[in-house]
């Protein structure tokens, strides 16, 4: 008995003496920790989690506001060596306060990067493009993914596929300093899909894909079910494939929903247009689709209560409708009526065909002829100019 009790006696001493023993390790790892992370902030530590928001402010100018909201993905740190780095080579590539805060804002974990292994050599890659240093500014503030890509496997295949869809490295980069999404589309899941599509599906040949993505890139950088769905609206509107039309269409239909669509058609349909007459108008000129239902009215309402126009006539010759009001329309409009009443406008024509001239031209031949006759057509002009 005396020896089962002894036992149990020295159990229990040893278990306390274990619990002592960890109890003192955990107490001195803490206050290592402790004692580590509390250097002073004018160091390279501090003892505040949350040390990054003034860091932010005092760095680079952010509201206080800002800062907390941009300091949660950098809640990790304890150091300023890094973000430091990364301030210091921005200011030295060109970039302004607010530049800088405008490319942490999109990705703060930026400020983590390791300068010479990440950061430079992509600048280094966008110089070797030919781009200057203020290209490459406008460039990173347009499209800061450009920063999270692997060079070789991300931005060398971006750049050959947008070179050899747009057939020109000057068109690339005059993309990639103006379009915020220009580098984001993946080259795999994205440009070759959408690009197989037109080319093998839709029958279109890759030279008209190209002519239209010159100006137009996003087209293609859409994800593949979205263009699917724009040519399936193009062949409701029916528009031949094989029309030189076809690829602008999808453009004008990527920009105006269905619901738009609809709205401008019932517009028209309220001017006295049949529902062929509408097809046939946006099949002719489908960018007239991308005006506002205002500008719209306001157009069809000058050209049948002023000009005279019948609503088919319009419907006929839609691209009329392409033309601006303030700036071309009304100017010229005015310059033939003046002429007409002063009795020195002999000649006839449909107005439409003088709206359709050049600027160049239409002053060339009906407005310096008479200059001397009539000093104030120049002025007509001149008044649409400033509009």
């Amino acid at each position: 008995m005396a020896a089962a009790t002894l036992r149990s006696v020295l159990r229990r001493n040893r278990l306390l003496l274990l619990f002592e023993t960890c109890h003192l390790r955990d107490r001195l790892f803490l206050s290592s920790s402790v004692d580590a992370a509390a250097v002073t902030v004018g160091g390279t530590m501090s003892p505040d989690p949350h040390f990054m928001v003034e860091y932010l402010v005092n760095s680079c100018g952010f509201s206080p506001s800002e800062a907390a909201k941009v300091s949660k993905p950098l809640a990790h740190l304890r150091a300023t060596e890094k973000p430091d780095a990364v301030l210091n080579f921005m200011r030295s590539q060109g970039f302004d306060g607010a530049g800088i805060r405008k490319v942490i804002s999109a990705d703060p974990r930026y400020l983590c990067y390791n300068v010479e292994t990440n950061l430079a050599p992509k600048f280094q890659f966008l110089r070797d493009l030919g781009l200057s240093e203020s290209d490459i500014v406008d460039a990173i503030l347009k499209n800061n993914g450009i920063l999270l890509y692997n060079i070789h496997r991300s931005l060398v295949p971006k750049l050959e596929m947008w070179e050899s869809l747009l057939g020109s490295r000057e068109l690339v980069l005059k993309h990639l300093k103006k379009t915020g999404w220009f580098f984001f589309s993946s080259v795999e899941k994205t440009l070759h899909p959408n690009l197989k599509f037109l080319r093998d599906e839709c029958g279109i040949p890759e030279e008209r894909v190209s002519l239209v993505l010159r100006s137009h890139p996003k087209l293609i950088s859409q994800k593949p079910e979205s263009l699917r769905a724009l040519v399936a609206r193009a062949d409701e509107l029916g528009m031949p494939r094989q029309s030189r039309m076809f690829m602008w269409t999808l453009d004008v239909f990527q920009k105006v929903s269905k619901e738009a669509f609809e709205a401008k058609a019932e517009l028209m349909r309220s001017f006295g247009w049949s529902e062929s007459e509408f097809s046939s108008a946006a099949r002719k000129a489908p960018t007239f689709l991308c005006m506002s239902l205002d500008m719209m009215r306001r157009k069809m309402e000058f050209f049948i209560n002023i000009v005279g126009y019948t609503p088919s006539f319009i419907a006929s010759q839609p691209t009329i409708l392409l033309y601006g009001l303030q700036k071309r329309v009304i100017p010229r409009f005015r310059v033939l009526e003046m002429l007409n009443t002063k009795g020195l406008w002999t000649r006839r024509g449909k107005f439409v065909n003088y709206v359709q001239l050049s600027n160049t031209k239409f002053r060339e031949k009906i407005v310096l002829p008479y200059k001397e006759k009539v000093p104030e057509l120049l002025d007509i002009l001149r008044a649409g100019d400033e509009q």
